[in-house]
């Protein structure tokens, strides 16, 4: 299992994040720190969330839901796409950048969730603890565990949302074809844009 990330390595995950967004926009080039911790050289699924400050408004997030890559290129990777590959918004210009602050979810790899009985994933996860994965052949959907705390939903429409995020009816969880994964992840963020960095507390203890 891999070791949690301390909160000194947590904090330094934002400031690559920022770095590499400001570097990107800024000049079009790849921010490459010389040195990182030795846990940012192992592989880690991570997410990189861009809100515009004050409002909170997403502005962008991309990332990687397995670790499949050195923790530093996925989120060094992850900063750039979300600053300029969501598909959901115009990239990010220059003149923005002192009005986001940037999020990093480290997370915990996915896991499947196995049950006798689809009602039963309701009893599985728990909103707070838990993001989730819907898959159903080639397509997923993913949403990370603090959204449904932000947005105040139970577990009944955390699941139905991740649905619509895949792109499949809201009832597709009840579908024995339908695959749902559970993690977990550790998320620091910018109190203001280039300003302290906190560890987000989205359930006492995590």
């Amino acid at each position: 299992m891999a070791e949690r990330l301390t909160d000194a390595d947590g904090r330094e995950a934002v400031r690559i994040a920022r770095r590499s967004v400001d570097v990107f926009v800024s000049r079009r080039e790849r921010y490459e720190p010389r040195e990182v911790p030795r846990v940012f050289k192992e592989n880690r699924g991570v997410f990189v969330t861009l809100e515009t400050h004050p409002d909170h408004k997403l502005r962008g997030c991309i990332g990687f839901p397995e670790p499949v890559a050195p923790l530093i290129d996925a989120l060094i990777d992850s900063a750039i796409s979300a600053a300029s590959r969501d598909p959901r918004f115009l990239p990010v210009t220059e003149k923005e950048l002192d009005k986001i602050v940037v999020e990093v979810s480290i997370l915990t790899p996915p896991k499947p969730l196995r049950v006798g009985d689809p009602s039963e994933y309701l009893s599985r996860i728990r909103v707070g603890r838990d993001g989730l994965i819907v898959r159903r052949g080639l397509t997923s959907g993913l949403l990370l565990p603090q959204v449904p705390v932000e947005q105040g939903w139970d577990e009944e429409e955390f699941i139905i949302q991740t649905c619509y995020k895949a792109g499949l009816p809201p009832d597709a969880w009840m579908d024995t074809d339908t695959e749902i994964y559970a993690f977990q992840a550790q998320i620091w963020c910018e109190k203001e844009p280039r300003g302290k960095i906190i560890k987000k507390r989205i359930e006492q203890g995590l």
